[in-house]
């Protein structure tokens, strides 16, 4: 059933990692390049929070402080300037060491040149705000992930290492139990080797968990640097939307040039060869009465090939029978014309808008036709339904395979019409086949 395929595909990808992997990977992490990257990042946080703390606080309130003049504004600005600075680094060294991949806050836009301009460009900005609300709040969780990491990595490294205190420090050593070394006259002995065993124990353990703590430390740093330093979710959701807009009148655009493409080339053409023809027909009525009736006849058969590409072209502007009978109905009048038999099952518990309905129509639609023109299938199937808050569209056919998303075919301007209606799009088509489809779009019901 479509919605075990949905389900099993979303768990396909998530199964949690064997506990021998998991083993392994715990016994790795001390060693690890990552660990000491992110163990650097927190040693580097606390004098860097340091000094970024201190030009906040000292700047922002001498400003605040010379609002009552004209020196306060200057003043403000230069502080969240130089947060913005510091934003700067920040985000360097949390890409260096942490590999956060993130991208830059909007930029300063000015409204026109000049002091004046640029000063109340950082005031207005949000992002200078939330760098300087990051350097009060970094400081304080620099102190303590600082301490916190530093004190378990040190513990952990000197409990593990332990028995060799008395290799290298022997006047610790007691004379009596397990001798270690030295001869009748010199001689180091471990007085507990118990205690010695049990500490190396708990260095064992801490030097494991300590990699994991630091772990869970940069994470919170992370989304600290995300959620401050970087763009905020309302500029990232307009640039997002803005590209969107993009897709959308391109789209449309190539569909009217389409539309005015079919009608020149097709069914106008087809029109103007039709009146020449009966104007010549017309000529001929009183000349050669029969001559005239093979022309009338030849024009009704042009009569009923335009009108058939008309009414294409209409089914591909819009359907009516999508209109009048939704889904189901348009969709098997699709799989009809394919030249491939296609099975098609729509389990709908109501009609969605028509906008998702129209998408959804020509999604199919353009998917049949590629298995019409390019799988060498011999059976497709098309499957519809409802997953929580989506509409699910799969596509299947047991032809070559080969499909793929990345060489820029018709899937590719498939994918970027349902992106722009935050929509998805997942081809998994191996060589030799099947080809898997699946479309998702967001489900919102028809008033």
């Amino acid at each position: 059933m479509p919605t075990e395929y949905a389900q099993g595909h979303g768990r396909g990808h998530g199964q949690p990692a064997g506990t021998g992997h998991r083993l392994s990977a715990a016994l790795r992490a001390p060693f690890e390049a990552r660990s000491w990257r992110e163990f650097g990042y927190v040693l580097l946080s606390l004098p860097i929070s340091t000094v970024l703390f201190t030009w906040t606080v000292t700047m922002a309130s001498l400003g605040t402080v010379l609002l009552v003049t004209f020196l306060g504004i200057p003043v403000l600005a230069a502080a969240l300037a130089g947060c913005r600075g510091f934003g700067v680094l920040e985000r360097a060294r949390a890409r260096g060491l942490l590999h956060l991949d993130m991208a830059d806050p909007e930029p300063l836009r000015a409204p026109k040149p000049g002091a004046l301009a640029w000063m109340g460009a950082v005031l207005k900005s949000g992002a200078s705000w939330r760098q300087l609300l990051y350097a009060l709040v970094q400081f304080p969780w620099a102190v303590f992930s600082f301490s916190a990491a530093l004190s378990f990595w040190t513990a952990g490294w000197a409990l593990l290492a332990y028995p060799l205190w008395f290799w290298v420090f022997p006047a610790y050593a007691g004379t009596g139990g397990v001798q270690l070394y030295g001869d009748e006259h010199h001689s180091v002995y471990l007085d507990n080797p118990f205690e010695i065993t049990v500490t190396a124990l708990v260095g064992v353990l801490f030097t494991l968990v300590t990699p994991w703590l630091v772990r869970a430390l940069t994470t919170v740093d992370g989304l600290l640097v995300r959620g401050l330093l970087g763009p905020s979710l309302l500029s990232a959701r307009v640039v997002e939307l803005e590209s969107d807009r993009g897709v959308v009148v391109d789209t449309a655009a190539a569909d009217l040039r389409r539309i005015e493409r079919d009608l020149h080339d097709g069914a106008q053409a087809r029109l103007v060869g039709l009146a020449m023809d009966l104007g010549l027909a017309k000529e001929k009525l009183r000349e050669d009465p029969q001559a005239a009736a093979r022309m009338v006849e030849e024009a009704h058969g042009k009569v009923k090939t335009a009108l058939q590409e008309l009414r294409d072209l209409a089914r591909g502007i819009h359907p009516a029978v999508l209109t009048d009978r939704g889904l189901d109905a348009a969709l098997s009048a699709v799989a009809a014309r394919c030249a491939v038999p296609v099975r098609v099952e729509v389990d709908l518990p109501a009609r969605p808008v028509p906008a998702t309905e129209g998408i959804a129509y020509f999604t199919v639609s353009e998917l049949l036709q590629n298995i019409s023109k390019h799988s060498r299938a011999r059976s497709a199937s098309v499957d519809v339904w409802r997953s929580e808050d989506r509409l699910m569209l799969q596509v299947i056919d047991d032809g070559v395979g080969g499909a793929d998303v990345s060489r820029g075919s018709g899937l590719a301007g498939l994918a970027g019409r349902l992106d722009a209606v935050d929509g998805i799009l997942i081809v998994d088509s191996p060589a030799g086949g099947p080809t898997r489809v699946i479309a998702e779009l967001p489900w919102r019901t028809s008033a």
